[in-house]
């Protein structure tokens, strides 16, 4: 009988502005010179382990339906901005209140308020793709709420303003951690539906290579295991991304604990990947435990880890998969 194999799909796990959403909350924790208590206004990264991590640290995180509301609970000391950004009313919230600010939205989000308020003051209608609930669209929209419009869905443009049909300035943008090819064909939807607009597709190049490397290495595998939180958008969307595009069984779990012995039986194959916001060590755990049971690593030649050409348009946007 041969032995099992194990795809250690790489890239995976922790992406820069994780990394460095979490190093600033971490010195800010050591600095004595910052005002106590500390704060975390919403969760660093969607993955409780970091948090908790941040707690035993003597950060206190926060949490709440939206950041402004969050913000109403602290009275003094520093707050921090997490990785997906806040908008321009929590931060006039916060200088009002006197508190201390420390800012660890992620670069790639940063870009796309940047854009937002760039497009707008140009008069643009903006149409942003993103997650209802998360609160990466919810900083961003905060920018220009009059003139950006959040849809989820195809269905959910039958609910756009009348206005955007004659809009002469319109734009569509997108949350940094969505599913490239859902987001693709939704963007292609609003193209059809309004001709004038302009496309600027924001997925993060995090997000990006890691949906590729999944839906290419995880092709062929009997099961999938995606170590990430339930909140995690990047994680959950890994899960979508080798169901649908690998072809591939998949299982989204927290750590070990998740695992067990039983979802291993009778499979040859397994594929292990993680989030973009959870802790390396997670995912090194279940790799163990699965080269435990005997399985192998299977290596891949150059050809099989390369990108094809055909599957990148035009634009470099990669295009949607049948």
């Amino acid at each position: 009988m041969r032995p099992m194999e194990v795809i250690k799909v790489t890239p995976r796990g922790y992406c820069y502005g994780v990394v460095d959403a979490m190093q600033i909350a971490r010195e800010a924790a050591k600095d004595p010179a910052l005002p106590r208590p500390l704060y975390i206004i919403g969760l660093i990264v969607h993955n409780r382990f970091a948090v908790e991590e941040l707690s035993r640290l003597g950060v206190i995180t926060l949490d709440g339906p939206d950041r402004a509301s969050i913000l109403e609970q602290v009275q003094e000391g520093t707050v921090i901005f997490t990785a997906h950004g806040v908008s321009p009313l929590v931060k006039q919230r916060a200088a009002e209140r006197g508190l201390h600010v420390i800012d660890a939205t992620c670069p790639d989000v940063t870009k796309t308020h940047d854009l937002v308020r760039s497009l707008t003051a140009q008069g643009y209608e903006i149409i942003y793709i993103g997650k209802k609930g998360h609160p990466e669209p919810e900083g961003v929209i905060g920018e220009a709420p009059e003139h950006v419009s959040l849809v989820e869905t195809v269905s959910d443009l039958d609910a756009l303003p009348e206005r955007l049909q004659t809009a002469p300035r319109l734009a569509v943008t997108t949350q940094t951690t969505l599913s490239q090819w859902d987001t693709a064909a939704l963007i292609e939807a609003i193209r059809a539906r309004y001709p004038q607009v302009e496309a600027y597709n924001e997925i993060c190049h995090a997000t990006q290579v890691r949906q590729e490397a999944v839906a290419r290495m995880a092709r062929g595998a009997e099961l999938t295991i995606v170590v990430g939180d339930v909140r995690s958008n990047n994680t959950n969307r890994l899960v979508q991304v080798a169901e649908e595009l690998a072809g591939c069984p998949a299982v989204r779990i927290e750590s070990l604990e998740d695992l067990s012995p039983e979802m291993l039986e009778n499979k040859k194959r397994i594929a292990v990947t993680s989030g973009a916001s959870t802790p390396s060590q997670l995912t090194r755990q279940v790799i163990q435990f699965v080269e435990s049971y005997g399985a192998k690593p299977r290596l891949f030649s150059a050809d099989e880890l390369t990108i094809q050409p055909s599957a990148v348009g035009e634009s470099g946007d990669l295009k949607v998969r049948s």
